[in-house]
């Protein structure tokens, strides 16, 4: 009963929208703008860096909070349920409540950011590459939903090299639910990519610029 509570809690606490929050602050409904999604890649087209930093610190704070706090919230026989299993399940229900907040009628972000919290608490070692593939495709294609999607593939990869238990463990399982649910959130931007009309963040592609100072 007390893993159910934290579980509920840390979907209450995923369901608080960075960007609802920061965009209360302003007057205004991130929902209403760009491409309509209360995410902080839609919170950095619309508003810019400062309106989506405060949004990505918000998101990101819930993934920690729901791991670090609220899985311990109240005491759970370690015999009937492991530390890391209890942590990655309240992990798991704040990111689902990032995409589907109780609060925002079940629209919410793509969770990536609540999922970043819950690496850097429980496979550090792991946010440099993911977080370094995500930049390079940025930077290569424009395209952030790509670069997302990669750096959920990547963390499977990582994990099952460098973490100390693999794949087969509690948090193996949990990058690979949580790869395939970043596609699946993804799966407008994969739609817009087909049809090519997903928007390019353009002014990072760098070598892009590059050439074109070269070659005009």
């Amino acid at each position: 009963m007390q893993l159910l509570i934290n579980i509920f809690l840390s979907y209450l606490i995923g369901s608080i929208s960075g960007s609802m929050v920061c965009g209360k602050l302003k007057g205004i409904d991130i929902r209403t703008m760009g491409s309509g999604n209360a995410g902080g890649t839609n919170a950095l087209r619309s508003m810019g860096f400062l309106f989506a930093l405060g949004v990505i610190l918000i998101d990101i704070s819930k993934g920690i909070i729901a791991v670090v706090f609220i899985s311990n919230l109240f005491f759970i026989d370690p015999l009937l349920v492991s530390t890391e299993l209890a942590q990655i399940l309240c992990g798991l229900s704040a990111v689902i409540g990032h995409v589907y907040p109780i609060y925002y009628n079940f629209k919410g972000g793509k969770g990536a950011g609540t999922l970043i919290g819950i690496i850097g608490v429980l496979f550090p070692q792991s946010i440099l590459i993911t977080l370094s593939s995500w930049l390079i495709i940025l930077i290569l294609t424009g395209f952030v939903g790509l670069g997302t999607m990669i750096a959920g593939i990547v963390l499977v990869i990582t994990t099952a090299y460098l973490h100390p238990s693999g794949l087969y463990s509690p948090f193996g399982y949990f990058s690979i639910i949580m790869a395939l649910f970043i596609i699946y959130t993804h799966r407008s931007n994969i739609m817009r990519m087909i049809n090519g009309k997903e928007n390019r963040f353009e002014k990072i592609m760098i070598f892009k610029k590059l050439f074109s100072y070269l070659y005009n």
